[in-house]
């Protein structure tokens, strides 16, 4: 009798432990998707994994209901099944809580809204940024491949020279943007998904004005760590160099 207690117990506990860990709701509509399977995804140890799915058949809706410790890049992944060639993933910022994701078939990632997550939302006024930085980079390359027909060595130059500014110009928009949003665990995210090829002085700039609480986030110390990493490899690069 005892022991059946102790289980009881013991199952209860576990149950109500199972119910504490779904900390996020997801839910949403794929307009014009008849067939199919959406995963929930995210990045666990530098690889892509399936959280959970969701069969659709006929009914355009979805709900997803899974845990996270704290703010984290999650992925919405479809799989179709009408016969395309091309599946669609929607990156976002999950954060603890009620989100919505609504998107279409036809522009699965590009129709998409997502809603619920303040990190997403300063994420797209990036992203809107970044477009125009991209659009004047696919502008120059164009440029430049004209020049190279005609051998024309002033443009070529030009261009090149651009294209520099323009890294540069890139690299401190993302940089300051990072600082303005210290408080956002979409910080520390964008100095290593964005600038990690930056001088070090700037990623340091990054990491020192984020609040603790980032810092102590999942990416704020990643990007401690991959500071870290790289005053190693400058230090040993430097320490390998000759002496003039």
């Amino acid at each position: 009798m005892k022991r059946l207690g102790l289980f009881i117990v013991a199952l209860s506990l576990m149950v109500a432990c199972s119910k504490e860990e779904k900390n996020l709701l997801i839910e949403g509509k794929v307009q014009g998707l008849k067939k199919g399977t959406l995963y929930l995804q995210k990045i666990e140890d530098s690889t892509l994994v399936t959280i959970d799915s969701v069969i659709v058949k006929g009914n355009e809706n979805f709900k997803f209901e899974t845990f996270t410790d704290g703010v984290q890049v999650m992925y919405l992944y479809l799989n179709k099944k009408d016969n395309s060639i091309y599946d669609d993933r929607i990156m976002f910022f999950a954060e603890p809580g009620e989100m919505v994701i609504n998107t279409t078939l036809k522009n699965f990632e590009v129709d998409a809204i997502v809603e619920g997550s303040e990190n997403q939302k300063k994420y797209v006024e990036f992203q809107t940024m970044m477009q125009q930085f991209n659009n004047r980079n696919l502008e120059l390359i164009q440029k430049n491949l004209v020049a190279q027909q005609e051998q024309d060595m002033e443009n070529i130059d030009s261009t090149n020279k651009e294209f520099e500014s323009l890294l540069k110009r890139r690299y401190l928009f993302t940089v300051n943007f990072a600082v303005n949003n210290k408080n956002m665990e979409l910080a520390p995210y964008l100095a290593i998904s964005e600038v990690y090829d930056a001088n070090i002085k700037y990623l340091d700039t990054i990491y020192k004005s984020l609040t603790p609480e980032v810092k102590d986030s999942r990416y704020g110390k990643s990007l401690e760590e991959f500071l870290k990493e790289r005053r190693e490899l400058e230090k040993a690069a430097a320490d390998s160099t000759p002496q003039a």
